[in-house]
């Protein structure tokens, strides 16, 4: 579950973004970025904010996971997009998720496990909020996730790899919302090849593939 306060943002977040995608090297300058909807995942611990934002700019579309912290994450200022001053929590440190311990395992979960994002309220309201984008994992796994160890992320063309011990995860930057990923969601139960996470949002007709992870 996620909770979302009613707060100012300063910056806000797509200006963070707008400034953060034409620094990437799987961008390409076409159009003022627009969000089109996002999606989240739980942290446990409570601690860490893990919302993915889909952005449309010209006619591509790009997948851009962002972790919220409190404070500074060791080792990672070279993925930091920046600082955030946020109303009701204060200072946030905004950083590239895949870069991100406790994103890296969320998405991991979400993908072996068959989980969806986060169920999302806004702080004081009893009905939970629709997500603007809606994700499922193609696994069926039903015991524990492989302990995954903390590895920078590589980019290039268009994804990004990361090597967390048993596992190697795959996070698409660039989103073919041509592709058909229907043919994509059903899964073995253990990891025999690529297992996905896939998305959909309104005015997409066929779900599309954000993230795959298989084993190392």
């Amino acid at each position: 579950m996620a909770i979302i306060y009613k707060a100012t943002l300063s910056p806000s977040k797509l200006e963070l973004i707008a400034d953060y995608l034409p620094k990437q090297p799987w961008f390409i300058q076409d159009g003022s970025p627009e969000l089109i909807g996002a999606y989240r995942f739980d942290d446990p611990d409570g601690e860490v904010g893990l919302e993915t934002h889909v952005v449309a700019a010209g006619e591509r579309v790009y997948h851009v996971p962002l972790s919220y912290r409190g404070y500074e994450l060791a080792g990672a200022g070279e993925w930091l997009i920046g600082t955030m001053d946020h109303s009701v929590l204060g200072k946030r440190w905004v950083y590239d998720a895949c870069a991100d311990p406790v994103y890296v395992k969320a998405l991991a979960t979400a993908i072996l496990t068959g989980q969806e994002e986060a169920t999302q309220f806004v702080d004081g309201e009893p009905e939970p909020r629709p997500s603007t984008v809606t994700v499922k994992g193609s696994g069926k796994l039903d015991g524990g996730v492989p302990a995954l160890s903390a590895s920078a992320p590589v980019t290039g063309s268009g994804v990004t790899i990361i090597d967390a011990g048993e596992l190697r995860l795959k996070v698409t930057r660039v989103l073919d919302v041509a592709a058909d990923a229907s043919a994509n969601t059903a899964a073995a139960p253990e990891l025999h090849g690529d297992l996905i996470l896939n998305g959909q949002w309104a005015g997409l007709e066929e779900p599309v593939e954000l993230a795959s992870v298989v084993r190392n």
